[in-house]
Formats: C-alpha cells, structure tokens, sequence
C-alpha cells in the first residue's frame, strides 16, 4: 500500500489546494500551502498523488487516517472467505445419516461455502463403483436449486469426489 504523504514529505514545487471546507484554493507553492495549513494548525495531506499538479487537502491528518481504518474496517466486515467444507459418505449409507449429511451441506451452501461430497470405498465395496456415482448423482439433484456442479464426480483410487458451489445471487438463481 502507498502511503501518504504529509506537510514535509510532500516534494513538488506545485500543488493544487483545497481547504479543510472543501473549496478550491487553487494551484499554489507547496511552501505557501504548507504555511496556510501551519497557520490553522492543520496539515497539508496528498489526496491524490498521480495528477499534475497533485492535489493536497488541508485537514486533520489524525482524523483522516482514523477515517480511512474505519473504511478499511467496514470493506472487510461484508466480504466472505468462501471455505472447502468436506461431506464423507459410504456407498451403503443409510437413508437416515444421508439426510443427516445433507442438513449439514445444505448449511454450508446457504453460507456460502463450497462442498466436496467424498464417497469411500473399503475391500469389496471397489466391485460396486456405480453405487458411489448414484450417490453422488443423488446428492447433486438434490442442490440443483442452491447450488450448482464445480467438480464432475471422479474416482481417484478408493475415493469418488465431486464439488458443489453455492448458487450466486448475482447470477438470477
């Protein structure tokens, strides 16, 4: 991150002015404009380093450095980490923990989390690979409506995975 230059820091010859009301003084000597900001027992802060001139504002830099934590502060309260929450199924699961899993998916999608479905095989279980598939089949159908399909359902060793993603809003459904 950039940071701000204040009253000494600032370098150029000429700035462009505004005072702690918001009206333009004009474009001034960084001297001149440091004295005014002196005079009222403010500083002299670049708002906006990359114009020619660059634009100073005469304020309390204390104040305006807590304004802008406080910005960072709120931007970061509305975003969402999306996590990786991850289900284990067996291919003769009963009906019962089924739907037991699937309350639990249904939560981690309405948070807006992504989840990988796993269904594991042991010993013989390897001879009925389809069941597993139908599972996930099964599971998929089930979040059509608020979720959709990031990762086909694949077998990699003893293992069938697929991934569901929340539903975006954005997206209209």
């Amino acid at each position: 991150m950039q940071r701000t230059r204040v009253n000494e820091m600032i370098r150029i010859s000429e700035i462009r002015v505004i005072d702690e009301n918001g009206e333009q003084l004009g474009v001034l000597p960084t001297t001149e404009a440091k004295q005014i900001a002196r005079d009222k027992g403010l500083d002299l802060v670049e708002i906006a380093p990359n114009v020619r001139p660059p634009v100073c504002k005469i304020m309390d830099y204390g104040k305006y450095k807590y304004e802008q934590s406080k910005k960072a502060r709120e931007s970061k309260k509305k975003q969402h980490v999306t996590h990786l929450k991850e289900i284990k199924l067996r291919p003769k699961i009963e009906e019962h923990d089924l739907g037991f899993k699937m309350r639990h998916a249904e939560k981690f999608l309405k948070e807006h989390d992504k989840v990988k479905f796993t269904v594991m095989f042991r010993g013989r279980e390897m001879e009925h690979l389809d069941r597993g598939f139908s599972l996930l089949k099964q599971v998929q159908e089930r979040f059509e409506d608020i979720a959709v399909l990031e990762k086909e359902p694949v077998r990699v060793g003893r293992i069938i995975s697929m991934i569901l993603g929340p539903r975006s809003e954005r997206k209209g459904g």
